[in-house]
């Protein structure tokens, strides 16, 4: 209602939903990804967003879905929960308020008004913007404590634990914050604008321990551990069991090893070592990988000029002069430099 020429506002802080929609376009995540990822129906969600708390399930399976969003968001599902609790006795309460005093009104002569506690005046906005600007950096503050307090979100999408897969590698791929720094088994992972990072990892035959560590700018971290399996076909298997002769373990030795590294990075690299696609990613600079075969290396690079490898302990420099990129450098037993 407008008095004195102006107009009556209510100020106040997010609500529940309000927390939700934020969080999401934060980090740029649409309804259905989440659904996905945390596997609740997009309905449920849009009923949160929505504080459409009277459409939802009972309370224990709320929770659950709060716990699983607040899992994929990288925030407290605790904190999450009370919010929701509180804003839900909020929305009860109110209800409960308005079918008792609804429409109160005094008489005054033949009019009925409302009963209004404030008239806004000048002064009194001007005293609210001041308010709400220090409650906005009180905000701003307990909002940049929290990253600091808290690690960054890591969700892993696949491989599950204790996958079984039938090749020689396998896809990394997962979600952290958008400005975390991430590695796995200590090389560094290239993270996408919206989080997302998806990255080709070689693995042996039998169990593979596979660690991928997220570190925020105040490095925090968040470490994951999962193990795959692998069951490899028989022939690539061959060369990695160990066979019996004369009571001695002889192992299927590998007589080249070929060591790449990349300076400035990031590059794009495969290698197929006896004919064998054994990595297959990007790697950053400082990241370093090492290929062993029997027969012949071949190397593919989106930078020739930025590509460095060793060959048998013997530094051969960069694949060649040129930016662009170079494919089909093979390297044999009789390879000399």
């Amino acid at each position: 209602m407008a008095r004195n020429g102006f107009t009556k506002k209510i100020v106040g802080t997010l609500t529940f939903g309000e927390k939700l929609v934020k969080l999401r376009s934060e980090r740029r995540i649409s309804l259905a990804e989440v659904s996905r990822v945390t596997r609740i129906q997009i309905k449920y969600l849009e009923y949160l967003e929505r504080e459409e708390f009277e459409k939802l399930p009972a309370d224990v399976y709320v929770v659950g879905f709060l716990r699983n969003y607040a899992d994929f968001m990288g925030v407290d599902g605790k904190v999450l929960t009370k919010l929701y609790e509180k804003e839900k006795e909020i929305k009860k309460n109110v209800i409960k308020s308005k079918g008792k005093g609804n429409g109160k009104k005094e008489k005054i002569g033949l009019e009925s008004v409302d009963v209004s506690l404030f008239i806004f005046t000048p002064k009194i906005i001007s005293i609210a913007v001041v308010v709400l600007l220090i409650f906005g950096g009180f905000f701003y503050l307990y909002s940049e404590l929290g990253s600091f307090a808290n690690a960054p979100r890591l969700v892993i999408i696949s491989p599950e634990e204790n996958s079984l897969v039938k090749e020689n590698s396998v896809i990394i791929e997962g979600i952290t914050d958008r400005d975390a720094r991430l590695f796995v088994n200590e090389q560094p992972i290239i993270v996408k604008d919206d989080g997302k990072f998806r990255e080709t990892l070689t693995v042996q035959n039998g169990g593979n321990t596979v660690v991928i560590r997220a570190v925020n700018r105040f490095d925090k971290e968040m470490i994951k551990t999962i193990v795959i399996q692998a069951e490899l076909p028989e022939e690539m298997a061959e060369k990695e069991k160990v066979s019996e002769g004369n009571g001695e373990k002889n192992l299927d030795i590998k007589n080249m090893e070929l060591e790449v590294s990349v300076s400035p990075g990031p590059v794009w690299i495969s290698v197929e070592a006896d004919d064998s696609l054994v990595f297959s990613g990007t790697m950053l600079e400082g990241a370093r990988q090492t290929f062993s075969a029997q027969k012949k290396i071949v190397i593919n690079s989106g930078k020739a000029n930025a590509t460095f490898v060793k060959f048998k302990g013997k530094d051969i420099g960069t694949l060649g002069q040129e930016a662009g990129p170079i494919r089909g450098v093979t390297f044999t037993p009789e390879t000399q430099y």
